[in-house]
């Protein structure tokens, strides 16, 4: 990148969502010069940041993957490793290596409305401070904090003489062969961690303040696998991938219209697979399916590990950590040789990003969401936040889809700025979008995200096809999106005659 060269797009991020940028633009933008900063020394985001045992996707990788680029493994639930493979992949077949830049911990970005220009800062290796400018701003750094997990505050945790580990900082070769191990929570980590550390651990307990609502399935998927044999790649990743994502949407809306009857369904999936080992206490949550995230056990093996007694659930509430262990309040006590907090993550926006307008910063919570990935007043920034109910790539690819539209309508018009302008006397019914889901996560975060109102363009809300179908057709010129030619306002019969 040349000194003082202003760049078409900055994309923060390399993981899902940035990697999956910078493809859409070198398919449908191919002129456009971009670069991808990351803070991490190599590529995944996610998936390169977790290492705990067992890492995996907790939905199916045909919803995970790119639209664009085929799932080609028999694994239908993928481990981490083979979904930093898929991405190297699609980074290699795109030609997107030599735009990124690794270990630039972004800090700020503040728009320049006079140059009609991002001005982003990074902090370098070495402690610099470097600075690049570009048009267009996309943040592609997922929707939690790296540095800071979620602290539960379990008491007197200080007091166990053994190993505390959190997953989002799992030390390397840790070795828990034949150790006694609790793992603190029942979200999608702990259910991926128990099965996998039960393996050579003496036993493994989960324990839980409140039951879970689990779906098994099975790691490979024989009608996939066969398309996959019999159909051209394109054709069977479009099948898989249509047929995964309608039997989720269908899951999704059946839990809320008829939660009693999937609760039902998803006893009896669990009651099977666990027999005399199933109690009320541990497997029946007092909320409704799908009101807190749906957890995968793919191929049962947590509940398998369960019935072989490698591993167990407990369900109380934590009176004090002491130098052995793990004492309830109803007296229970729980020995342990390690102590897994797998409590939660802490929500962030924006990447920790401080974004500025002219000096003057953006608080997202301030803001409106503007077709699932602008916020109202704020030009040129696209945020992605992917589906809660579904493969998170499932937004990614419909975005970055609209966003190559609008830039390449911006540059038919001669225009190089666009802002999504929601007047403050709107009488649009405005609702938060995360007040569907109860999860620890979202309630604690919730304040800090963009508003919605009921209907779009304004709102972000988690049903992918109603996306994908508004943004497929809505017009650029919706009568919402202002443009600019750098500082003057052009109205869109100008530009189009221009």
């Amino acid at each position: 990148m040349a000194e003082n060269e202003i760049l078409d797009m900055i994309i923060v991020g390399a993981g899902i969502s940035g990697i999956g940028m910078a493809a859409h633009l070198a398919d449908s933008c191919p002129t456009k010069s971009y670069v991808l900063l990351d803070r991490r020394e190599q590529l995944g985001g996610t998936w390169d940041l977790f290492r705990y045992p067992g890492i995996r996707s907790d939905s199916d990788m045909y919803t995970f993957s790119y639209s664009f680029a085929p799932w080609k493994d028999d694994d239908t639930v993928a481990s981490a490793d083979k979904i930093r493979a898929y991405l190297h992949g699609v980074v290699a077949d795109k030609g997107i290596a030599a735009k990124m830049r690794f270990g630039q911990l972004v800090t700020s970005a503040d728009w320049d409305s006079k140059a009609g220009v991002w001005r982003v800062k990074s902090k370098q290796g070495d402690g610099s401070i470097a600075e690049i400018t570009g048009r267009f701003l996309f943040l592609g750094t997922g929707y939690y904090d790296y540095d800071n997990p979620h602290d539960a505050e379990i008491p007197s945790l200080s007091a166990f003489k053994g190993t505390v580990i959190h997953p989002q900082f799992w030390p390397e070769q840790f070795d828990y062969v034949g150790k006694r191990v609790v793992v603190i929570g029942s979200g999608a980590t702990a259910v991926t961690v128990v099965p996998s550390m039960a393996e050579s651990a003496a036993h493994v307990t989960m324990l839980q303040r409140t039951p879970t609502w689990y779906g098994v399935r099975p790691r490979q998927d024989k009608f996939s696998n066969w398309t996959r044999r019999v159909l051209p790649a394109k054709w069977a990743h479009w099948l898989n991938r249509e047929k995964a994502q309608r039997l989720h949407e269908f899951m999704f809306k059946r839990a809320r219209s008829r939660p009693e009857g999937v609760g039902e369904f998803l006893q009896d999936m669990a009651k099977k697979e666990l027999g005399d080992k199933w109690n009320p206490k541990d497997f029946l949550p007092p909320y409704p399916p799908w009101e807190q995230r749906l957890c995968l056990v793919p191929d049962g093996d947590m509940f398998k590990a369960i019935r072989d007694d490698k591993a167990s659930v407990v369900t109380g509430v934590i009176d004090k950590v002491v130098t052995d262990g793990i004492k309830l309040t109803d007296g229970t006590m729980i020995e342990a040789d390690v102590i897994i907090t797998a409590t939660g993550l802490t929500l962030a926006t924006l990447g920790k990003v401080k974004v500025s307008l002219d000096g003057q910063p953006v608080d997202p919570a301030q803001h409106f969401w503007y077709r699932n990935c602008m916020f109202s007043g704020v030009p040129n920034m696209a945020v992605l936040f992917g589906y809660l109910n579904a493969g998170w790539t499932l937004r990614v690819d419909i975005v970055a889809d609209w966003i190559c539209r609008l830039l390449n309508q911006m540059d038919t018009w001669k225009v190089n700025v666009a802002t999504p302008v929601l007047p403050e006397n709107h009488d649009l019914e405005v609702y938060q979008p995360f007040d569907l889901f109860s999860s620890g996560y979202l309630q604690r975060g919730k304040h800090l995200i963009p508003k919605s109102t009921t209907t779009a363009p304004w709102r972000i809300h988690m049903y992918y096809r109603q996306d994908k179908e508004e943004l497929k057709v809505a017009p650029i010129d919706d009568g919402w999106m202002k443009f600019e030619r750098t500082g003057t306002p052009i109205l869109v019969e100008e530009a189009m005659t221009a």
